[in-house]
């Protein structure tokens, strides 16, 4: 029993908010200089210049990592009745964040092991779930909380909203490659799902500013700019440059994103743990 205890508490002392905070950060800080040192391309044997296959690799850990922790993170959330904006929330970007990761696993393997760029691949399953159900999570937080924004912050939803829509009409016009149907309809849902969970997440983030959840959500905010980042780069990257090859640095926004996620969970939890041991001490009193 004794030793059960110690392996308890040693648990409990090594994933503290702090330690899994400075983890994500670390991942990140870890990712960006990844990017940074071995992103460069070298010349083929056939004198086309390409990244290694090992980089392109590493990128797919890094990313993959990033969004697997932070399902677990948002689905610890889930299981905690104390959890401040609803256990259906952290439920839904749960699985959101699950499924970005198995999409990301397909999609590498495609690439990296098949050699092949499809428009449409069964990654694409899972990155669609993983928008409805990152967005769905959204709109039950916004449900949870009633929304009352000031007339200033509306307008700055609507330039955001403006922006993202405008930046994302853009790059969509630079479509040159043919698609079929079903790869026109995935590349249209992409865009859309882009500028809508931007915005939603700004009127999160402007609805809970001040409140004892607001460092969760701005992480989460931050989190779908830096999905929005990534997204946009590689629409535009694909449909601008030929022959494209993934691992140019701002797909570093895809770790971002995941990590962010991960730390918009964690301190949620904790602000939620924090609520429960005032209102018992209250109650006590």
């Amino acid at each position: 029993m004794s030793s059960s205890y110690e392996n308890s508490y040693r648990s409990k002392s090594i994933f503290t908010t702090g330690n899994i905070v400075l983890l994500g950060v670390g991942w990140a800080v870890l990712a960006l200089l990844y990017y940074l040192l071995f992103s460069a391309k070298v010349p083929g044997p056939d004198g086309i210049e390409s990244r290694a296959e090992w980089y392109v690799i590493g990128t797919n850990i890094f990313e993959a990592l990033a969004y697997l922790g932070s399902s677990i993170l948002c689905l610890r959330n889930w299981r905690s009745p104390q959890i401040v904006s609803g256990r259906n929330v952290w439920l839904a970007i749960g699985i959101g964040m699950l499924s970005y990761f198995l999409g990301g696993i397909f999609f590498g393997y495609t690439e990296i092991i098949l050699k092949e760029e499809p428009d449409v691949s069964i990654g694409d399953v899972f990155f669609v779930v993983t928008y409805l159900f990152v967005g769905a999570g959204m709109i039950l937080a916004a449900a949870h909380r009633r929304i009352n924004l000031e007339k200033w912050q509306w307008l700055i939803v609507l330039a955001i909203g403006v922006f993202g829509s405008l930046l994302a009409w853009w790059i969509s016009l630079q479509q040159t490659k043919p698609l079929e149907l079903l790869g026109t309809i995935l590349n249209w849902f992409y865009v859309v799902s882009d500028v809508a969970i931007l915005i939603i997440a700004t009127t999160l983030l402007l609805a809970f500013w001040g409140g004892r959840v607001a460092q969760s959500w701005r992480m989460i905010a931050a989190a779908a700019f830096s999905l929005y980042i990534a997204d946009m780069w590689f629409k535009y990257a694909t449909n601008s440059i030929p022959n494209y090859q993934s691992g140019e640095i701002l797909e570093v926004f895809w770790v971002f994103s995941g990590v962010l996620f991960g730390m918009g969970a964690v301190l949620e939890y904790d602000a939620s743990l924090s609520r429960s041991r005032r209102e018992r001490g209250r109650k006590r009193a």
